[in-house]
């Protein structure tokens, strides 16, 4: 189950499994998810707060209605609010009593902030039967709200390393392009990254920087790379289908992931690892889990421009470290982020809960 969106059809059967989209107002105005997530249209738009309420109502009307026809063992709920949330108000409304695992992912933990929301996320975390977080740092924080913390399972997001994420075997890897993919929003960092190209054009200027991904920062972005007088250097490409991210991944001279605020996991890092491609990224809880710096890629202090340009110049300097530390990443995230790893963790995890 999942919102609808203006042209999306209300059901339909993708790779085996049903999808029901609800509807939760007139189909020209269910702008509220995707094109960014729920934060960042809210933050675009101050009227869409008044679709909240009618978000809420419906999929709890959608869900009650699913799950009384359906009769299923297991609600796997995908963020705490508004889907965990939901959920847990479904399962009070009914007479049958449904196991509940929630999935916290990031931002519905470490965003949502207040006395009211706090409560909110611990009361969901409470009353499910298990919590899945994509990181060890987002347990720590889950604990910290109250949640129990035999409840918590850490289960990061999966990558296909075995047909899809595989390092390059006939693209040529680029001496001069930096990749972002991501959101354009603020709390990506892309801004950051845009402000220290002068600096590495100034002895590069050869380099580009190719942009994937779409969002509401994206004018502003392209005014700075403007007055910056680097706007030739700045390749914005839109949204890329997953199924092509491994070419961007596989011919890029490093990807760079920015990100500003606490982050739940770094999934393009994981990608781009996957793809041999060098990775320099913020210095958070989440992403050191993922990346050893030095070794299997570069740090640097999150919003500092500066520092991340003297990362950048130092990869750009040295293609035998570019080389041996795109190789070591690759053999790190093979052996913890392989979708056969994650499948076998919720095999585990979903039959306890219905031998349970």
């Amino acid at each position: 189950m999942a919102p609808h969106t203006p042209g999306a059809k209300t059901r339909e059967t993708m790779s085996g499994l049903t999808v029901v989209r609800f509807r939760y107002f007139f189909e020209w105005g269910e702008t509220l998810a995707y094109q960014g997530g729920i934060l960042a249209n809210l933050r675009s738009n101050r009227l869409r707060y008044l679709l909240v309420p009618l978000f809420i109502i419906s999929q709890l009307i959608v869900l009650m209605r699913l799950s009384a026809r359906e009769k299923p063992d297991i609600v796997h709920a995908h963020w705490l609010i508004p889907q965990g949330l939901v959920a847990v108000a479904a399962g009070l409304f009914s007479r049958r009593r449904t196991a509940l695992l929630c999935t916290a992912h990031g931002s519905d933990l470490y965003s949502l902030r207040g006395q009211l929301l706090s409560a909110l996320k611990r009361a969901v975390m409470l009353r499910s039967d298990r919590v899945t977080v994509v990181s060890g740092a987002m347990k720590s924080y889950a604990i910290s709200l109250g949640a129990e913390p035999d409840s918590i399972s850490v289960i990061s997001m999966g990558v296909d390393m075995a047909d899809t994420f595989t390092p390059a075997t006939h693209t040529m890897r680029r001496n001069n392009e930096l990749l972002f993919v991501g959101k354009l929003t603020a709390q990506k960092g892309i801004e950051s990254l845009v402000r220290a190209m002068p600096r590495i054009v100034k002895t590069h200027p050869d380099t580009i920087l190719s942009i994937a991904g779409k969002g509401p920062d994206e004018k502003s972005l392209r005014a700075l790379a403007e007055a910056l007088e680097i706007a030739k250097n700045v390749n914005f490409l839109g949204a890329i289908p997953n199924e092509k991210l491994p070419e961007l991944y596989r011919r890029a001279t490093a990807l760079v992931f920015p990100s500003t605020t606490e982050e739940g996991f770094g999934l393009v890092c994981v990608e781009a690892m996957a793809c041999e491609c060098p990775v320099i990224a913020s210095d958070l809880p989440a992403v050191r889990e993922i990346l050893q710096d030095g070794e299997t890629g570069l740090l640097f202090k999150p919003n500092d421009s500066d520092k991340l340009a003297a990362k950048i110049l130092t990869l750009l300097a040295e293609p035998a470290l570019r080389q041996s530390m795109g190789r070591a990443a690759r053999d790190s995230v093979s052996q913890r982020f392989d979708w056969k790893v994650t499948v076998q963790r919720y095999d585990d995890l979903l039959n306890g809960l219905l031998t349970s």
